[in-house]
């Protein structure tokens, strides 16, 4: 689903030696034994003092927020659990390589009876850390290089520089990240990038260079960004076969938009999820904040998971979304949607359904409007889940997918549209294995049976193997 290449060079993942820290990395909340400490548990307490010991470059107000509710705690079962929430919190800021809390009961003069310290020990990240990993995309993988500076300004702030080798993508991007004090969801980041993609089923390559700004908040349930986005886009042919409408396509464009995404996910996982439901709306504007590409663009994804009986789950997606130009050029093609492969429709080989140029092979072009629907069943069978082996990162899942993307008139009305993406529908079905690689990626190796080809599809009928993030 969606453009040919990524809109803009997100903040990867930076994994390696000393570049982060889980919540379950560090022991549990440690509680030191006093005399006082049986009659406390079952008696109201008063949580007198909170030291942070080990602060060097990071500034104190910003922890005060993280540990306010410690003070509210009134017994010491609810001082645990307020203590370690508030070490979550913590860890969660990104800045600090590890956390232990000691209570203890109040010393000194002022000291009530029912009194309690809480220390939170805390050992701060280097001032700068490097990584290297690798990342697995939509059907592609890439060696990640990074240099993170971690809070160097005192408040959780982040400067990254990372560089990315893939096997059809190469880029790089310097990315600052500031948080809300007291509210790590509500936070900034700005983007400078450059990224080159090649594009094969289109005989296409291309060269973003701009800059982004994004300011992400969470509304009730819901997680919200909005985005301004700045690129220069440099389209040439990949091959001298290219067909003609892609040398057409060839040459710089100036894009500025604005975006609003909404994300509700109550998912207990991401990647392999067994409960729970998904829905993403997008809007991109762009034109009216300089450029010369102008047009409207909607699109959304909706998932839905409920288990059922024997460790079996029952998954339901769709996708859908429309672009309109504004004024009198076309969409360019490196903004329409592109729908087929691996991770989308299975059966049809990446990128391949859809409009395309004249010629033989031709390239595609993609669509205006695209919808994309799929059922999958998994099941743990023939592995054993449960048991702390492979049987617990394998399952098998029975699909079945359909779509189609095309380009619309719109001067014909909402009901030609429907009618129009309600014509040659691809579908396929089939049975395959899947891998869940923690929670970062997932492979699939299935055997897929491709119906409803239209002239100028290319299929993979027989076993297909598919790699990334996000799956139909």
């Amino acid at each position: 689903m969606g453009t040919v290449h990524a809109r803009s060079l997100d903040p990867l993942p930076m994994q390696g030696p000393d570049l982060g820290v889980q919540a379950d990395d560090v022991d549990m909340v440690e509680v030191e034994p006093e005399s006082k400490q049986e009659v406390l548990e079952n008696k109201d307490v008063v949580v007198q003092r909170v030291h942070i010991d080990g602060l060097g470059r990071t500034k104190e107000d910003i922890l005060g927020y993280e540990i306010a509710e410690v003070f509210a705690a009134k017994n010491l079962i609810d001082v645990m659990k307020k203590s370690h929430e508030a070490r979550a919190k913590l860890l969660r800021l990104g800045i600090f390589r590890q956390v232990e809390v000691l209570i203890d009961t109040s010393q000194g003069n002022d000291a009530l009876p029912n009194g309690l310290d809480v220390t939170f020990e805390v050992t701060e990240l280097r001032r700068m850390t490097g990584s290297y990993n690798t990342m697995v995309g939509n059907n592609e993988g890439s060696m990640v290089l990074g240099i993170k500076l971690p809070n160097f300004l005192g408040r959780a702030e982040k400067l990254t520089f990372q560089f990315s080798y893939g096997t059809k993508e190469t880029s790089y991007g310097l990315s600052l990240f500031k948080p809300q004090p007291g509210n790590f969801d509500r936070n900034f980041s700005v983007n400078l990038y450059k990224v080159t993609g090649q594009f094969p089923w289109s005989s296409l390559r291309e060269t973003d260079r701009g800059v982004s700004t994004e300011f992400n908040f969470p509304v009730w349930k819901s997680n919200h960004t909005l985005k301004w986005e700045g690129v220069w886009r440099e389209l040439a042919c990949l091959a001298r076969t290219a067909s003609f409408a892609i040398r057409e396509e060839s040459g710089h464009s100036l894009k500025s938009s604005l975006s609003h995404a909404m994300v509700i996910d109550t998912r207990n996982s991401a990647i392999l999820p067994r409960k729970g439901a998904l829905l993403k709306i997008n809007q991109e504007l762009a034109g009216y904040s300089g450029g010369d590409v102008s047009f409207l663009k909607e699109d959304f994804e909706i998932q839905l998971n409920r288990r059922l009986f024997w460790d079996s789950v029952l998954s339901a997606s769709l996708w859908g979304g429309v672009l309109m130009p504004i004024g009198d050029n076309p969409a360019s093609i490196a903004d329409r949607f592109y729908l087929g492969g691996p991770t989308s429709v299975r059966g049809f080989s990446m990128y391949s359904i859809g409009p395309q140029s004249e010629g033989v092979p031709g390239d595609y072009l993609g669509g205006e409007a695209y919808w994309a629907g799929g059922v999958h069943l998994y099941t743990p069978l023939p592995f054993r889940p449960g048991r702390g082996g492979f049987g617990d990162l394998f399952r098998t899942h029975f699909f079945l997918n359909a779509g189609n993307l095309c380009n619309l008139n719109y001067g014909d009305g909402p009901r030609a549209h429907l009618q129009k993406l309600a014509e040659c529908i691809r579908w396929s079905y089939g049975v395959g294995i899947v891998l869940r690689l923690g929670n970062i990626a997932r492979l699939e190796l299935n055997y897929c049976v491709p119906m409803g080809v239209q002239s100028g599809d290319r299929i993979c009928d027989g076993v297909q193997f598919g790699a990334g993030i996000r799956f139909l």
